[in-house]
């Protein structure tokens, strides 16, 4: 699964705000998510969080 840093992850379930969808923040063994909603940072295991992916968004490279 081909994850990067700035794109914007959608769950399967909401946050307690009602946002599903989650900024990355930094990859690794574990993910640090930032929810779009509310702005909570959450750490969650690659293998959990590539699990509940439902679909990613890509952030459009700066061609600048």
């Amino acid at each position: 699964m081909e994850i990067e840093p700035g794109d914007i992850l959608s769950l399967k379930k909401k946050h307690p705000c009602g946002s599903f969808e989650w900024e990355v923040l930094r990859i690794g063994a574990d993910f640090r998510l930032k929810c779009v909603g509310c702005g909570h940072q959450i750490m969650i295991p690659r293998k959990q969080a590539e699990k509940n992916v439902k679909n990613i968004k890509k952030q459009l490279a700066n061609t600048d």
